[in-house]
């Protein structure tokens, strides 16, 4: 068996198709990430740090190749992917900022206490790497959140080896860019085995089923991301697996914000839907809009224009989702058609709180691509209180003006259960790198809502506690050791300290 990637805008092969990895080549790939976790994990951070931005320079190095790449099997366009590319260098030189900062090792130190109720021995706390980790490369974004991604450069800067299932999207970009990140890492003296990728959905079940592997991230369906959850979970020994999921990303516009600016939300909020065709995981899919402003959305959309979308596969899912919809609710505006092989035009539709309250199922699951749908309301509050009901979402978002203000703080409070980021007079697509993002929510939008999956602490989640009780000061890790040699922030007898 063989992946073979397509031009989106002809449907034309993209190169020569690209073997699956065989079970015994999945093992092998597992057996080096399990050889080379130890020394990586061993090695100081400052050093780990230092790898990183070799890794980083040498994407940096490749774009022409990689962006050239990755324009054939997406079409996403040079100028999209360069920044993406760059977004992805740049998060390996975060990560390593953090390592030198230290803070992510989360150490404490305290000191025995005999006369505390109970008795307190001296106990020394700190984070360590889990081990070797699966990573899921992403359809929608071939740099970012694939091979030499957010889910990678975390892990390989927590400590752990990594094993990247490549997407079948886009497998020559994959090889190319992991080529790129193996070299690299060979330079800069990594072990032997700290990376490696493989092809193919079975591979992709086996790596989640395979003993060596101690936890997963993923970035993709609903549907694939269950599975490999289950997967993960059936083991004898039931391993961590981060999946970022589904979301429609709900968008409030209160009463006065539309008064006020009604024709600049509308043009922003048909922007952020169509960016990238659609195709991010933080695009508004659902927008509780007063009756009022329906017009001037639908107004909006029919001024975008669709292109091609990733795949025969997104696009057939995104054409039986709008299909689904147009069941369900009134379409009122279509955006221009493409030409392209994969090609899909955007499209609104509206349905009435009332219809809305009464089947909210029907409009709040996600439909991959450029079509949303708008929840018609006159009064805020039945339209707030239908958002608290909403399934878990990755973003939410309210626009306001000063006379919304208490109607904004109760739509704060509703949100604030039901998504990982709540956004305030803006859109939600763009997901920056950072150490206050929140990429991540309840159920359905990813698998657990501790974690993060952009930004700084995305390194927690390969990241597991170990406390060392009563051991002498010479056998104790230098981050743990009463001198501080590493210079660490730390928390000591309860109090935090830097350095």
């Amino acid at each position: 068996m063989s992946i073979q990637g397509f031009d989106p805008r002809s449907g034309a092969a993209a190169g020569l198709p690209i073997a699956e990895a065989t079970p015994a080549q999945v093992d092998a790939a597992c057996a080096r990430a399990h050889r080379a976790f130890a020394p990586w994990s061993r090695l100081p951070a400052a050093k780990r740090a230092a790898v990183l931005e070799v890794v980083a320079e040498a994407i940096d190095a490749s774009a022409g190749e990689l962006v050239a790449l990755a324009d054939n099997e997406t079409a996403l366009g040079a100028p999209r992917l360069n920044g993406e590319l760059k977004r992805t260098s740049n998060q390996l030189r975060l990560f390593a900022q953090a390592l030198r900062e230290g803070s992510y090792l989360e150490a404490t130190l305290d000191r025995a206490a005999a006369d505390s109720v109970p008795p307190r021995p001296e106990l020394r706390r700190m984070l360590q790497p889990i081990g070797p980790v699966a990573v899921f490369a992403a359809s929608n974004f071939p740099f970012a959140f694939s091979v030499a991604g957010g889910d990678t450069a975390s892990a390989l800067a927590a400590g752990c080896s990594v094993v990247v299932k490549a997407h079948e999207a886009h497998p020559h970009t994959a090889q190319a860019t992991a080529r790129v990140v193996a070299g690299a890492l060979a330079r800069a003296g990594a072990p032997d085995g700290v990376f490696g990728l493989v092809h193919g959905l079975a591979a992709g079940a086996q790596l989640v089923r395979h003993p060596g592997i101690k936890a997963a991230g993923f970035t993709g369906s609903t549907r694939g991301g269950r599975a490999l959850f289950d997967m993960a979970n059936a083991r004898p020994d039931p391993i961590p697996f981060y999946g970022e999921l589904g979301s429609v990303n709900p968008v409030l516009i209160l009463p006065g914000a539309a008064a006020e600016r009604g024709e600049e939300i509308a043009r922003g909020f048909a922007a952020s839907l169509t960016l990238g065709v659609g195709q991010f995981c933080t695009n508004p899919g659902l927008v509780f809009a007063p009756d009022g402003l329906v017009d001037a959305l639908a107004a909006a959309v029919r001024q975008t224009a669709g292109g091609a979308m990733l795949s025969e596969r997104i696009r057939d899912a995104y054409t039986a989702g709008t299909r689904a919809l147009a069941g369900a609710a009134e379409r009122i505006a279509d955006g221009d058609g493409s030409e392209a092989a994969y090609g899909a035009a955007p499209q609104l539709f509206r349905v009435g709180l009332d219809a809305f309250a009464a089947e909210p199922d029907k409009y709040s699951e996600e439909c991959f691509g450029p079509a949303a749908v708008v929840v018609a309301y006159s009064d805020p509050q039945r339209a707030i209180a239908e958002l608290a009901r909403l399934p878990g979402q990755l973003t939410a978002s309210v626009h306001a003006a000063d006379a919304d203000a208490g109607a904004a703080a109760n739509a704060r409070d509703a949100l604030r259960g039901i998504a990982g980021r709540i956004v305030y007079n803006a859109w939600p697509t763009g997901v920056a790198v950072a150490w206050g993002m929140q990429h991540g929510g309840p159920w359905p939008a990813t698998t657990n809502p501790l974690h993060t999956s952009v930004g700084m602490t995305a390194l927690r989640r390969w990241l597991v506690p170990v406390t060392f009780q009563g051991w002498p000061e010479a056998l104790l890790p230098d981050e743990l050791k009463a001198a501080n040699p590493l210079g660490l922030p730390r928390r000591s007898d309860g109090a935090l300290a830097v350095g």
